[in-house]
């Protein structure tokens, strides 16, 4: 039962195809002990935009990985949303607005999906949106440019989430008031570049693509350093 969420980046931006894959994206397959693995895209968070979805096939051409997608808008893509991700290996999910991406989520059932995929070893991953919805909430602009507490997450992980931790100025010292007031739950933050690998619901250890780059524990006596290991 593995998560990896992701505070910022994943994908590397291409000149040519828009994306490649990046070292955590890298991680997130390595995950799912496959050589070949099934790997899913949702983009909910943007509503199913046609231009994010043609990167993702871009970024896998070429590779051993077997890409498909899942939308919701206008329509579901796929007949049986349920038996299609539980037979992926990994399942990625694209940032955005995370409230706007909920309520589509419930109202197709897959909600529930994800925690039966979770269950059944299906490594799920995402960036921003995508690693905030594992959560119970966090710190999020769905609502507008100035940033505002969000408790309304799939709850798999128990805790809270903050990505973009050291990209956005307004989330360090917001998340910590939040976390501190009782508006949040305590949990872990994430600089752009570093990724929270879950095992099961415990943080097993954060990733980095980035030297300098960290993870942080943040609870109501404020943040503590989690050390990141650097992928090649």
């Amino acid at each position: 039962m593995n998560i990896l969420a992701i505070g910022g980046g994943g994908f590397v931006p291409d000149d040519r195809y828009g994306w490649r894959i990046g070292p955590l994206i890298e991680h997130a397959v390595q995950l799912t002990g496959k050589a070949a693995p099934k790997v899913c895209g949702l983009f909910t968070a943007t509503g199913d935009k046609s231009d994010q979805i043609a990167s993702w096939y871009a970024a896998w051409a070429g590779r051993s990985e077997r890409a498909s997608h899942v939308a919701v808008m206008p329509m579901p893509n796929v007949d049986d949303l349920r038996a299609h991700l539980l037979t992926q290996d990994l399942v990625y999910v694209g940032g955005g607005s995370v409230a706007g991406l909920m309520v589509l989520w419930r109202l197709h059932g897959l909600d529930g999906v994800f925690r039966e995929a979770w269950e059944a070893g299906v490594v799920l991953c995402g960036v921003s949106a995508g690693s905030l919805c594992w959560h119970s909430g966090g710190t999020t602009d769905s609502y507008g440019p100035e940033l505002r507490p969000w408790a309304d997450g799939l709850g798999l992980l128990p805790g809270s989430n903050c990505p973009h931790y050291d990209s956005d100025a307004g989330r360090r010292p917001l998340y910590q008031r939040l976390v501190r007031e009782g508006a949040l739950q305590p949990g872990y933050a994430a600089d752009d570049d570093v990724a929270l690998h879950y095992v099961g619901t415990e943080l097993h250890e954060a990733v980095s693509a980035r030297i300098g780059a960290s993870a942080w524990r943040v609870d109501v006596d404020g943040e503590t350093k989690v050390p990141a290991r650097e992928l090649a």
